[in-house]
């Protein structure tokens, strides 16, 4: 991963902090130029400037870490959760260039199939597969940390870093098409949510399944699919770093692009597109890196 960083403001920001921090501040100054048409900007704008000032205060504070374990949790946990704020922001914003996109997509999916998948699809519901299914999809917010917790401890913290700048990047890629093609997904289009009647039978995973789908998720976040385009960029970087990884992740990431369809997340398109968005993401990357080495400005040092 590079070394190189620019110097603000005391701090030494390197690509993943210019991609994950930079995203974050780029939906921030969205809100504030069009909060005529944001609902609640001042709330949003403030819950961004909190997250931002975490992002820094880690970056700060790392300075003084020297124990490898505190200097994985800082890390590693300010940038993922500056992830979540991203996402956020970029729903909040999804809305304000184009309108939801959900009957184009339907309308390409009807041209070729002869049947719509997610209603298809409800003929394989079995409460033995449905939970497999949950749990795969929950499983995903599992991986992030424990993935880069074994590149970290196992291959070092510059490892580390590249793991977080690539997630970071296809997490920004996935934030842009949400706003440059927005759509709101099968449960809150009434066009198709209608015609998805079979009850989804799960237990435990499926409980936390439906709880993130009432009480997490909002309309859009859908094109890329982000569960679909990260889990990509993972497991990619489970062969990198780790061999033996990519191969027990490979039943898990390989259900994980089914499930976003099979439980009524996403159209088959959105997951299409998300797995693309992260073989993108994993082709641009080092031509990026080798760019932003190639910058004039910077400070000496490894990672933060």
């Amino acid at each position: 991963m590079s070394a190189r960083r620019i110097r603000l403001a005391g701090l030494d920001l390197g690509l993943t902090d210019i991609v994950t921090l930079g995203g974050l501040v780029a939906f921030t100054l969205l809100t504030v130029v069009f909060s005529g048409r944001i609902e609640r900007p001042v709330a949003a704008v403030a819950a961004d400037l909190f997250w931002i000032a975490i992002y820094l205060g880690a970056l700060a504070l790392l300075r003084r870490l020297r124990r490898p374990w505190l200097r994985f949790l800082v890390r590693t946990g300010s940038v993922q959760l500056a992830f979540l704020q991203v996402y956020s922001a970029a729903c909040r914003v999804q809305l304000l260039f184009f309108p939801w996109q959900d009957d184009r997509v339907l309308a390409w999916e009807r041209a070729l199939y002869d049947v719509q998948p997610l209603v298809a699809v409800q003929k394989l519901y079995t409460p033995v597969l449905n939970e497999w299914m949950f749990f795969v999809y929950v499983f995903y917010i599992v991986i992030y940390p424990s993935l880069g917790a074994l590149i970290f401890f196992k291959r070092g913290e510059d490892a580390n870093e590249d793991y977080l700048y690539q997630l970071g990047l296809v997490n920004l890629a996935c934030s842009v098409g949400f706003v440059l093609f927005p759509v709101a997904s099968p449960m809150h289009w009434e066009k198709i949510r209608t015609q998805l009647t079979e009850p989804l039978t799960a237990r435990l995973f499926g409980s936390i399944g439906e709880w993130i789908r009432s009480d997490v998720h909002t309309p859009g976040g859908s094109v890329p699919s982000p569960h679909c385009a990260v889990a990509t960029v993972m497991w990619f970087m489970s062969r990198k770093y780790t061999r033996r990884g990519a191969l027990w992740l490979a039943p898990i990431i390989l259900s994980l692009y089914v499930s976003t369809v099979y439980l009524r997340f996403h159209y088959v398109a959105d997951a299409v597109i998300g797995v693309a968005a992260g073989l993108l993401v994993i082709a641009v990357a080092p031509a990026l890196e080798r760019a932003w080495d190639r910058t004039p400005a910077g400070a000496p040092g490894g990672t933060p």
